[in-house]
């Protein structure tokens, strides 16, 4: 069980983890203009100012948008932001049968298309890397900037038949053990020892509200390859993340992939929300970045 719960995790962390759109009626009550949905799914979601680049954030496995919370007070005088529940999680809906990468880049895709939103730096969080790594491939004229949130730690390192084997018996052990596999997961892998037991409490609380079907599948799709898709997606990479945690950018130098990495110092898995001021502060660093080179 140990074994197999470490092979898990070192898959997790390495990151092993368009739609048809339609219906857009008056205001939800959530301070949306618009209800959106992907195909039949509704996308529940907040849109706060009115400037013409959006930050779109999307959450990681097993949260939701009130994770973004400090980042849209500290952002939204300068931009527009959106921040999403991805269709399972959080307020959105959860009618339909299929949980992987492509499906919820369709979630996002249907926010930029439906919203009409003409630049947009895509922000996504943990799992949502390869989410918004796969909507900035369906939506070249509209993402103008690609960030990752403690993701991406080492695109390109191939997984070995037993460490796969591994990984597909840990799911279904999640399936079987769900509170207690998350539990150790995150307390061993996921936070830091200085990560504040209000964050970890806080956190815990969420993913234990989860559908454990959908978190389970959540994580079953390993067919995404992710330095290809960086290949074809064509935008620099932003990587924002702990330092406990650094990323191997060994293949992606080695295949002259643009990117530029910024930690926060001493975090667990979720610094948005547990260095908040210095998290921003480091955004805004790779916001500027961003306009430079647009």
């Amino acid at each position: 069980m140990k074994n197999v719960f470490k092979l898990w995790v070192l898959i997790v962390l390495s990151g092993a983890i368009a739609s048809c759109n339609h219906s857009s009626k008056p205001a939800d009550g959530a301070g949306s203009k618009l209800v959106i949905h992907n195909n039949g799914v509704k996308i529940a979601y907040t849109d706060t100012g009115s400037h013409d680049t959006t930050l779109l954030f999307v959450h990681g496995w097993c949260i939701n948008k009130s994770y973004w919370e400090d980042q849209v007070k500290y952002f939204s005088p300068q931009y527009r932001i959106v921040a999403m529940d991805m269709a399972g999680y959080g307020e959105s809906g959860r009618n339909r049968n299929s949980w992987n990468t492509i499906d919820f880049a369709g979630d996002v895709d249907s926010l930029i298309r439906q919203l009409d939103l003409k630049k947009v730096i895509l922000i996504g969080h943990s799992m949502a890397g390869d989410i918004v790594l796969q909507s900035a491939i369906d939506n070249p004229g509209r993402v103008v900037g690609l960030v990752g949130i403690d993701n991406f730690k080492s695109p390109g390192v191939p997984v070995d038949p037993a460490t796969k084997k591994g990984y597909e018996a840990a799911l279904l052990e999640l399936k079987k053990h769900f509170k207690q596999m998350v539990t150790d997961w995150f307390n061993k892998a996921l936070f830091y020892k200085t990560t504040s037991q209000q964050v970890r409490q806080r956190v815990l609380n969420d993913v234990y509200k989860a559908d454990t079907i959908i978190a389970a599948a959540s994580l079953a799709d390993t067919s995404f390859k992710e330095l290809p898709k960086l290949k074809q997606a064509k935008k620099k990479l932003y990587i924002l993340g702990s330092d406990v945690t650094p990323v191997d950018t060994t293949r992606m130098s080695a295949t002259k992939l643009p990117f530029k990495i910024y930690y926060v110092h001493a975090t667990g898995h979720y610094p948005m929300i547990e260095k908040p001021g210095e998290f921003n502060a480091q955004l805004g660093k790779i916001l500027v970045d961003i306009k430079k080179d647009k």
